[in-house]
């Protein structure tokens, strides 16, 4: 399959995955169980196929530093995207957690000595925008959503996590074996979350982990394929276009929490999810 192929397919899985992140909040389970399972899951599976494979491990020293950086950021990121879906609506969430791929895009140009072009100046500019009209609430809102500044906290800390971990993927992808990645890294991210279960219990989440388990475990099958699929992208194809097209998956999450959850969607944040979608789509288009 060729990388806009398989880029396709983790657009989708992805989106799969977010909104599972949406039922976990929905249904108040503990965050740190959640992710525990979601974690153990491509861990184990990884882990099999990577000792089932004829692999030899190479460059070690980048292997156990990218999977050092990319378990411990995209850990963060899942956490506080979890927790900011707890005070904010995922039309709000979505849309601006995804402007990370705005910075993976800076740093490819810098880092790679790409030129930027007048469409993805454009949808940078773009990309501000929708930060400034999604993060504006009217008084309703404030009163119905609760602690709105917690959850733009947790909103930024998902956009420099998230921007570390596709960075960093990439670089595995090019020097590193990419199941052993997978195992290594899934598997730390497995431990941090070990650490985190006592303080997410005394958050207020629920004491029932049955069904927090059993969500991160669909979410864990999801994410195995949307990440193996995203290296195989990135190891023949372009960063700067692969992680806006991805960049995208939040659409599919968003529909999902609207028909699932009645999640309202105003025209303010409609504009902002369709500026979103233009501002990735002009990045797209500079990079073809």
């Amino acid at each position: 399959m060729n990388w806009f192929s398989l880029t396709l397919i983790c657009f989708f899985l992805y989106g799969m995955q977010r909104f599972l992140y949406k039922v976990s909040a929905q249904r108040n389970c503990n965050t740190a169980w959640t992710t525990l399972s979601f974690m153990g899951t491509v861990a184990l599976i990884s882990t099999f196929l990577w000792f089932g494979s004829d692999e030899v491990l190479k460059n070690l020293p980048w292997l156990l530093l990218l999977s050092l950086i990319n378990s411990l950021t995209f850990f963060v990121d899942t956490i506080v995207t979890i927790e900011a879906l707890r005070y904010l609506p995922t039309t709000v969430v979505y849309p601006v957690t995804r402007m990370s791929a705005v910075l993976v895009v800076i740093f490819s140009v810098v880092y790679f000595q790409d030129r930027l072009n007048p469409y993805q100046i454009t949808g940078i500019v773009l990309a501000i925008g929708v930060i400034l009209t999604l993060t504006r609430f009217s008084e309703e809102e404030k009163r119905e959503y609760g602690n709105i500044r917690k959850g733009l906290v947790l909103i930024v800390l998902a956009v420099l996590s998230g921007t570390v971990a596709a960075v960093s993927s990439k670089f595995a992808a090019l020097y590193t074996n990419q199941m052993a990645f997978i195992a290594l890294t899934y598997t730390l991210s497995m431990l941090f979350s070990l650490g985190l279960r006592k303080p997410f219990e005394k958050g207020g989440a629920s004491p029932h982990y049955g069904e927090a388990l059993l969500i991160g475990f669909i979410m864990g099958l999801v994410n195995f394929g949307a990440f193996y699929t995203l290296l195989k992208a990135m190891e023949i194809g372009p960063l700067s276009l692969i992680i806006p097209v991805v960049g995208m998956n939040f659409v599919i999450a968003n529909i999902l929490a609207s028909i699932v959850y009645g999640e309202r969607l105003t025209w303010l944040k409609a504009a902002g999810i369709l500026m979103t979608v233009a501002s990735l789509l002009l990045m797209k288009l500079g990079q073809s």
